[in-house]
């Protein structure tokens, strides 16, 4: 059994892991899949990532394998339709099936057909070349040879495809098929799922060129990426970021569109999906595995206990504090710590949380802030290192690198773009001046 990192509902929508509407959240990005099996099975594996350093590099190592061999899915994608709907017959059996009108002969010998071609094309992409040699896909491959080497499927691998089956050999296969290796084949169909999740992740991974990290035991308290960026952007600009035992709090400054929290978002994701054995976007990385990793990114009020935005950042805060009493090892992330009070509070509040953090040494935070002064509180901090993302003014025109630098940025220009934008002209004049260019 695999061991799971834990994570919550609040860090899979800041993340855009999932969205109704969106055709650019990170599941959209990996889901190349050919089968609705393998779509579901992509899901599946983004709400449980892994939190075992042998089953993540296994699963990473499958997949990168696949890459490099630039595999296709061996299978027309209608014959899972026409096989599906056949075998997902409803009915007691399958003469109360035909009774009841519920599949039609043709129905039946259609899906006969499909679920002989699937066989043989199974037998012969599990038997060949390029698939005998990754060893670490041995135990999946032997599990389907098993599968199809069962003695009552012994007539359906002779089967040599030409000519049309009999009535008698499709009513034989059809109460196979349907009754006694109804089972079988059902296991069988899980393992193709995970097959064309594998190279549909790999084709993403080729066609992007991400790459795969490489997951180290759990409490080393370490994270390593080199050229990371936001796998959703169409121009990124990257960034390299080192986290360690002894530099394992990072208190990130800029001022807004500075870029801070495209690039939290850009390292949690990377994170949560080395968890999953998947590519990032990325150079290079390698990463200690977490028991869970958390973000506060978009916090919203919780109005339905009457909760306002300050107290829902505590109860956050609360979360986190109980996860790490249970010695916990987790990579928590807080984008402007609370915001939601007044700006004393706020220093105070995150000078005492981030300490607090400093002293977990199992775990990685990164806490982003407007408040400098908090930084300037911590420098002293053993642990804790600091980093910011610079606006530079040309005449009265902010400018973004969005490239990290080391150190705390005093940049305060929301007054220059309030004058930019004409604001204060427009509350006086009741209109925007034109601006000469």
């Amino acid at each position: 059994m695999h061991s799971y990192l834990t994570t919550d509902e609040q860090t899979i929508e800041d993340l855009g892991i999932f969205g109704r509407h969106n055709s650019n959240t990170i599941y959209a990005i990996y889901n190349r899949a050919s089968t609705r099996g393998g779509a579901a099975l992509l899901e599946e594996m983004f709400r449980h990532p892994l939190a075992d350093a042998e089953a993540i590099n296994r699963r990473s190592s499958i997949i990168g394998h696949f890459a490099r061999l630039g595999l296709n899915f061996p299978y027309n994608v209608s014959l899972f339709d026409m096989m599906e709907k056949y075998l997902l017959d409803p009915g007691e059996n399958t003469r109360q099936a035909r009774q009841q009108g519920v599949t039609g002969e043709k129905e039946i010998q259609n899906g006969v057909g499909a679920v002989i071609e699937f066989i043989h094309i199974t037998r012969s992409f599990a038997e060949s070349p390029g698939i005998t040699g990754i060893s670490e896909y041995n135990d999946e491959r032997e599990s389907i040879l098993r599968l199809l080497q069962h003695p009552e499927l012994e007539p359906v691998l002779r089967e040599n495809g030409k000519g049309k089956l009999s009535y008698a050999a499709v009513t034989a296969y059809d109460s196979l098929f349907r009754g006694k290796q109804s089972a079988q084949l059902a296991r069988l169909l899980q393992h193709i799922y995970l097959l064309d999740l594998y190279i549909s992740v790999a084709a993403v991974a080729s066609a992007r060129k991400f790459i795969f990290p490489k997951a180290l035991p759990k409490g080393t308290c370490t994270l390593n990426i080199r050229e990371l960026y936001h796998p959703g952007l169409t121009n990124p600009v990257s960034n390299d970021i080192s986290m360690h035992a002894q530099r394992h709090v990072i208190f990130l400054t800029g001022a807004n569109m500075a870029g801070k929290s495209t690039f939290l978002r850009a390292l949690s994701t990377a994170l949560y999906l080395a968890h999953m054995g998947f590519p990032v976007a990325a150079q290079q990385m390698e990463f200690s595995v977490m028991d869970c990793i958390y973000t506060t990114i978009n916090l919203p009020d919780n109005l339905g206990i009457g909760a306002s935005h300050f107290y829902a950042e505590v109860l956050r805060v609360k979360k986190m504090a109980t996860e790490l009493k249970a010695g916990k090892s987790c990579f928590i992330l807080f984008d402007e710590l609370f915001r939601g009070t007044n700006v004393k509070d706020a220093h105070e509040a995150t000078v005492a949380v981030i300490k607090g953090f400093s002293g977990k040494r199992n775990s990685l935070f990164i806490v982003s802030s407007h408040i400098m002064e908090a930084g300037e509180d911590l420098e002293q901090q053993n642990g804790t290192a600091f980093l910011f993302l610079p606006t530079r003014m040309n005449g009265y025109v902010p400018e973004y690198t969005y490239k990290l630098e080391r150190g705390i940025t005093d940049d305060r220009h929301g007054m220059f773009i309030i004058r930019n934008e004409g604001i204060l002209d427009t509350l006086k004049n009741g209109k925007k001046i034109q601006q000469i260019h």
